[in-house]
């Protein structure tokens, strides 16, 4: 295999006229991409950046988003992405655990207001050494005082250049994710994890250069499942992918409706917002149903209602699959061209494996194939590294080269599996992954706050809500209106709690645990 970024420069090579990237009215060539890449990795190799260097990336679903992606890869250095809802406080740990020399941040959001002091996260670090503001127009000025932008850095840089020569087992990308420690942790993803993980994603959906895919990207670039299935493997096979920065019902329609979309992928809830706003959105429903070609789930479980509604409406089959960071990400999907099994994950793609094994802490023990229910264990080309910088946690996750899911899961006859229970207290409010001890911990930073415990509540839309059971410190007088938006200043937009409980007392056990199964 050789550097991720070959998907793009193979196609820029074999397509180099066919459409890359649309968002809005910009639709850029497979040259283009490449050629402003190439201007990226000139800048990181001007700036002193050497291959293995590590390069943070925050931002929503723009062309910025591949061009600089991939011209981090090219100059053999890794990428780090980071979600774009995250506060200043969040990136600083993000740039410091991942020791990153670099960091491309978009100018702003309605959730991260880069000019605002504090909130860039650069600032609040020692390790980063070169911070570039990306410009929704490349002609701004800079909204930062001293920070160059893109738009600036890139003058003069050449749009040629020769692609580093990286091993298949060097790191391409750094996914964090939370964890029941609290602190996010670095999955290292390595080259050939990546992509083994697109190509197979291509074969899972039938993909075929010849007649490529147009692909609606409202999945998050910065996550595995837009990152790999969408642009990697809509990359690799001169596929067009369609940018919609932030998911809403009636715009993707309308995407759907004007670029003749033929691939969609997304988690449940966005499912369910398509179907909702379906009759009022004024689009041809026979259209969209006889172009669209392929749906993909992830994330959560599919309701059976809106897996039933889907077909009926569009005349597709959503096909569900399953994956984590730490596997690059896809490990099962339903399989191509059969029935679906509706509740179920699917089976391992080509080159995986999946086993149930003793759910018991620090127990290895495999099941049987006819055992009831089991943890599920991966082993595969999509195997992480590890988690970078913390060789015990990997160790923990990671045994002869399986990796331990956290998931519960059983397995039928066919050798499709199915997720009965996830990990401990993992939180999914609207496909993202929450874990309440980061939660947790971010509350007990407040002056008047004495004990938390956070806990998922059923949500219509986002299929869980989070909300924070809290004993107040004796005398405080904090609010649930006051603790909600200090929260909101502290954590992305997906973490902080919108409900708050105050309570007297937590159930607990013996030994003092929370028992939050009581609570609800």
């Amino acid at each position: 295999m050789s550097n991720l970024s070959s998907l793009l420069e193979r196609s820029a090579q074999a397509y180099p006229d066919r459409t890359a990237v649309v968002l809005g009215g910009t639709r850029l060539t497979y040259a283009q991409v490449d050629a402003a890449s190439n201007q990226v990795a000139n800048l990181l190799v001007s700036r002193g950046i050497a291959p293995g260097d590590k390069v943070a990336l925050s931002c929503p679903n723009l062309p910025y988003f591949p061009i600089v992606y991939y011209g981090i890869l090219k100059a053999g250095a890794t990428v780090v992405p980071l979600n774009v809802l995250l506060k200043g406080r969040e990136v600083a740990y993000h740039l410091d655990d991942s020791d990153a020399k670099a960091y491309f941040c978009f100018e702003g959001t309605a959730e991260l207001p880069i000019g605002t002091e504090g909130h860039t996260g650069f600032e609040q670090t020692d390790s980063c050494e070169h911070f570039f503001v990306i410009t929704a127009d490349p002609a701004a000025a800079s909204p930062i005082d001293g920070a160059q932008t893109l738009g600036q850095a890139l003058q003069g840089q050449s749009p040629e250049f020769s692609s580093v020569e990286v091993d298949d087992d060097d790191t391409a990308v750094i996914l964090y994710t939370s964890g029941t420690t609290g602190q996010p942790k670095g999955a290292e993803l390595m080259h050939r994890n990546m992509i083994s993980n697109a190509l197979a994603s291509e074969a899972l959906f039938g993909a075929d250069a010849d007649n490529p895919d147009t692909l609606l990207c409202v999945l998050p670039l910065f996550h595995s499942f837009g990152q790999t299935v969408i642009m990697n493997a809509g990359f690799a096979y001169g596929g067009t992918v369609v940018l919609l920065p932030r998911f809403e019902a009636s715009p993707a329609l309308a995407l759907m409706d004007s670029e003749d979309v033929t691939f969609f992928a997304g988690v449940p809830t966005m499912y369910w917002g398509l179907l909702g706003a379906l009759d009022d959105s004024g689009v041809d429903v026979k259209k969209l149903a006889d172009t669209l070609r392929v749906a993909a789930a992830g994330g959560s479980a599919l309701p059976v209602e809106v897996h039933k509604e889907f077909e009926r409406r569009f005349g597709v089959t959503i096909l569900e699959g399953y994956g984590l960071s730490e596997t690059s990400p896809v490990a099962s999907f339903s399989v191509w061209g059969e029935p679906a099994r509706v509740g179920s994950i699917g089976k391992p793609i080509p080159g995986v494996e999946m086993k149930l094994i003793d759910p018991e802490p620090g127990v290895r023990k495999d099941l049987a194939d006819d055992a009831e229910v089991g943890e599920i264990a991966i082993k595969g080309p999509n195997i992480m590294k590890g988690y970078y910088g913390r060789p015990d946690a990997t160790a923990e996750a990671i045994v002869d080269g399986w990796f331990r899911s956290g998931d519960l899961g059983r397995q039928d006859e066919d050798g499709w599996y199915y997720i009965v229970d996830r990990s401990k207290d993992m939180i999914i409010r609207g496909g993202y992954n929450v874990y309440p001890r980061e939660i947790e911990e971010v509350l007990l930073t407040h002056p008047d706050v004495s004990l938390a415990a956070v806990i998922g509540v059923p949500h219509e839309s986002h299929g869980e809500e989070i909300k924070a059971v809290v004993i107040r410190k004796e005398g405080a007088t904090v609010t649930e209106d006051e603790l909600v938006a200090w929260g909101k200043e502290q954590m992305a937009g997906y973490k902080y709690p919108r409900i708050v409980e105050f309570v007297d007392a937590l159930p607990m056990t013996a030994t003092g645990k929370i028992l939050k199964r009581e609570l609800s």
